[in-house]
């Protein structure tokens, strides 16, 4: 189980639990790269203006002020656009980035970008204040193909499916979809009709309709539209036929059903099972004006969202330039806490080392790094016992550690190996012995529910 921060909402891993996250991690950039994405990282800071200009989320920056200035105020600084913050996402960030650098790309530009990011949050499990993401982004310039789209939903399946994770489902809807749907029945502020059905598991749906009704002028007959429409969700693209059934005419939406029909088609084909057409996901932030995800893990759906998204075209521009984009960031900490508090998965050892070599006296030590770097040269992770104590403590320290096997050298020269689990000991050459490929390196897997 995941050992609780002493500083809420800032989480440490221990050695083992560290070593879970990194399996996460290594698993996303492998997968990432398998799909030509390049790696990218930005500065942790912003200017709070940059941060703000496309969606009113002042209430999570971080704002950065000298400690040592007496008018330092953070309250002020994140009012003042040209003062500096942390960065709440990784999007924002990579919209300025490809603007900066659009000189020195190649596009589309495929991107994918793991670190650190900061929002001011209540904490509790599923939302932290310092955490990391993975994005995953393509930017075209001037125009992006819709196929994008499709990929990117593609490669998270298929990223998410590589992991020690339970059963999980991206939800996609299409922000086209449902703004042409509003205009049609007559809601103009859409953008206030999409924040309102974003609230719809949080508070339900006789509280948005009320939200609709009195905040934005809806009638009832609209407002028990717009919750229709939310309603609709499937696994096939039958959705199309059911948003029709509803009888709204609306340029507009017809070209929001295209599209996630291609995704969802695509997705039947290609991750069957992961995806499904779920018509009440709107995504909070205005950014987004086509595809949005928003992805669960099945039976863990209080937790929220674990990775989420969309469509961007008009986040990023220089003048008349602009950058379209699409991608999808998967929450790496909400994940690992998940991971880690409900034992989802385990480690096979605590700890890289898979040798430790044991030293026959304290004068032997040098012998014992020959014997280290001739494993290690075969990429064996290998110890060596800081001390000559009796072999008893010293197999005693490697199994405290987690380390299976202790490599013995006698005075002759002769070289032993001992699984320290099995108690099995065999002759060995430093130069040719390796371990299993379960024992090489450390093993992280899923552990199956009782």
């Amino acid at each position: 189980m995941a050992r609780t921060a002493s500083l809420s909402g800032f989480p440490e891993w221990l050695p083992e639990e560290r070593l879970v996250e990194q399996h996460v991690l290594d698993t996303l950039r492998r997968t990432f790269e398998l799909h030509g994405f390049s790696s990218i990282e930005t500065r942790a800071v912003e200017t709070v203006g940059q941060l703000l200009r496309k969606g009113e989320i002042d209430k999570e920056v971080y704002g950065l002020s000298r400690l040592q200035d007496d008018e330092g105020d953070e309250g002020k600084a994140k009012h003042d656009p040209h003062a500096l913050a942390l960065h709440f996402d990784l999007t924002v960030p990579f919209a300025r980035y490809v603007v900066e650098n659009a000189g020195y790309l190649a596009f589309p530009f495929r991107r994918y970008q793991i670190q650190k990011v900061w929002r001011g949050e209540r904490p509790q499990e599923g939302r932290a204040r310092e955490f990391t993401q993975a994005d995953i982004d393509v930017v075209g310039d001037g125009e992006l193909p819709f196929r994008y789209d499709v990929e990117i939903a593609l490669v998270i399946a298929e990223a998410l499916g590589a992991l020690p994770i339970p059963d999980f489902r991206l939800r996609i809807n299409n922000r086209k979809l449902a703004e042409g749907f509003y205009r049609g029945i007559g809601l103009d502020d859409t953008a206030g009709v999409l924040r309102s059905i974003d609230k719809l598991e949080k508070i339900g749906p006789d509280k948005v309709a009320e939200l609709l009704k009195t905040e934005l002028g809806a009638t009832d007959d609209q407002a028990q539209a717009a919750l229709k429409l939310a309603g609709i969700r499937t696994e096939d693209t039958s959705f199309v036929a059911q948003v029709r059934s509803l009888g709204v005419s609306n340029e507009l939406l017809e070209e929001g059903l295209d599209e996630l029909e291609q995704v969802i088609e695509a997705a039947v084909k290609r991750a069957p099972g992961k995806v499904v057409a779920d018509l009440s996901i709107a995504r909070g932030l205005d950014y987004y004006t086509g595809t949005v995800v928003e992805t669960v893990l099945v039976g863990h759906e209080q937790l929220g969202s674990i990775c989420s998204g969309g469509r961007y075209d008009a986040l990023a521009s220089k003048g008349n330039r602009k950058f379209p984009g699409v991608g999808l960031s998967i929450g790496v900490t909400r994940l690992v806490s998940r991971i880690l508090s409900h034992n989802l998965a385990k480690a096979s050892r605590s700890v890289p080392t898979a040798v430790l070599v044991a030293l026959n006296a304290d004068d032997t030590w040098g012998e014992a790094q020959d014997v280290a770097t001739q494993l290690r040269g075969r990429g064996i992770a290998t110890e060596v016992a800081a001390k000559a104590e009796k072999f008893g403590k010293q197999i005693k320290f490697a199994d405290r550690r987690g380390i299976p096997f202790v490599w013995f050298t006698d005075d002759d020269g002769k070289h032993q190996v001992k699984d320290i689990r099995s108690g099995v000991q065999v002759d060995a050459d430093p130069a040719t012995w390796t371990p299993s490929d379960e024992d090489l390196y450390v093993q992280v897997t899923g552990v199956s529910p009782e």
